[in-house]
């Protein structure tokens, strides 16, 4: 990561700092305020989508460790998310055990399933892998919808509402505060995880895995490792969700959601966790708006129904196709290399270099 200019590190506890200028704790202090005054801004409608978006940046962080950090390729996210969601939904309803155990439970049998089915890691890579993922949220969807164990003989399975003390996290307000600083410390772990020994022998196995196994990288293992945070990540998300909608459904971890979770992290920018967060709040913020102008078109028309209201989710999955397109030609480092850009130029302002 580069440094600023002027920047003069004079010991290692400078050195290893997440932010060496006062800008950066500037911005730091701005971000949290925000975060405090958001949720008393913001009406029922985007308060719920905020929440949205802390739960899809947990899932979006794992699959930034595994596909922007590790160069493994996986199409079964939305698979992962199900297991934690259907885990702690039966943990929590049929053994009546509080929703911390549910939610553990959840993302430990994620991350050993993710373990099992990131084996093929070992022997294929690239579009192979991705394939061999894509089997596994097949077998996924089909536990699902037809392992009649699994929802008690009905379609769907409910979760809990889980309790802080006496108060129920009975509504998005208060879910907000939650899922806000579990998203910030799962987003520090991510950012404090390639700071060490296992975050730069994921890097060296994307960069080059037959270089890393040269200078005495495990290859194998710390593939099928990053394969286990990743998932258990995902899990983690699901459980979270499972309580938060308290109702879970296959739909919801069907494969557009881990096509939408791929979208999330090249649109953000692979290779950033901060990109991850970026992503998940532009491909679930940009849907929202469009359904948002949509219902104000409709409330204003006298009469009949806009062809535009018809077609809306069209206009929806055309747009996320648009969008992935344009930053893979214009910008293949997504929404972090333009934030970077927009610091480095204000940062250097009024000189260019």
């Amino acid at each position: 990561m580069a440094t600023a200019t002027g920047v003069y590190n004079t010991t290692y506890r400078r050195d290893f700092a997440l932010r060496h200028t006062k800008a950066e704790y500037a911005r730091l202090a701005l971000l949290l305020v925000v975060a405090v005054v958001l949720p008393f801004r913001l009406d029922h409608y985007w308060l719920g989508y905020l929440d949205l978006i802390l739960l899809s940046s947990i899932a979006a962080v794992g699959l930034m460790i595994l596909t922007g950090y590790t160069g493994l390729i996986s199409l079964a996210t939305a698979g992962f998310l199900g297991v934690g969601a259907y885990t702690t939904a039966n943990i929590t309803t049929r053994l009546h055990w509080p929703m911390p155990i549910g939610v553990l439970g959840g993302t430990l049998m994620a991350a050993a399933l993710g373990a099992v089915f990131g084996l093929p890691a070992l022997r294929v890579k690239g579009l192979y892998l991705a394939i061999s993922t894509f089997a596994a949220q097949a077998i996924f969807n089909n536990r699902f919808r037809d392992w009649r164990w699994l929802t008690n003989g009905q379609f769907s399975v409910s979760a809990n509402t889980p309790k802080i003390g006496s108060h129920a996290l009975n509504s998005d307000f208060r879910w907000y505060w939650v899922l806000v600083v579990i998203t910030a410390l799962v987003v520090w772990g991510g950012v404090n995880l390639f700071r060490t020994g296992l975050g730069r022998a994921l890097i060296a196995i994307r960069d080059q895995d037959i270089a890393a196994e040269v200078i005495g990288v495990d290859v194998g293992r710390y593939k099928v490792m990053a394969f286990a945070i990743a998932c258990g990540l995902a899990g983690f998300a699901g459980a979270l969700q499972a309580h938060y909608r308290n109702i879970v459904t296959w739909e919801r971890y069907d494969f557009d959601t881990s096509f939408l979770l791929i979208a999330m992290i090249i649109v953000g920018g692979l290779g950033s966790i901060s990109g991850a967060v970026y992503g998940a709040a532009f491909m679930t913020w940009v849907p929202a708006y469009i359904t948002r102008i949509g219902q104000g078109i409709q409330a204003r028309s006298s009469g009949g129904t806009p062809l535009i209201i018809e077609k809306l989710p069209a206009i929806q999955l055309g747009l996320f196709g648009v969008v992935i397109v344009v930053f893979l030609l214009f910008e293949p480092r997504g929404l972090a290399r333009l934030w970077q850009r927009t610091k480095d130029y204000f940062r250097i302002w009024p000189f260019r270099y």
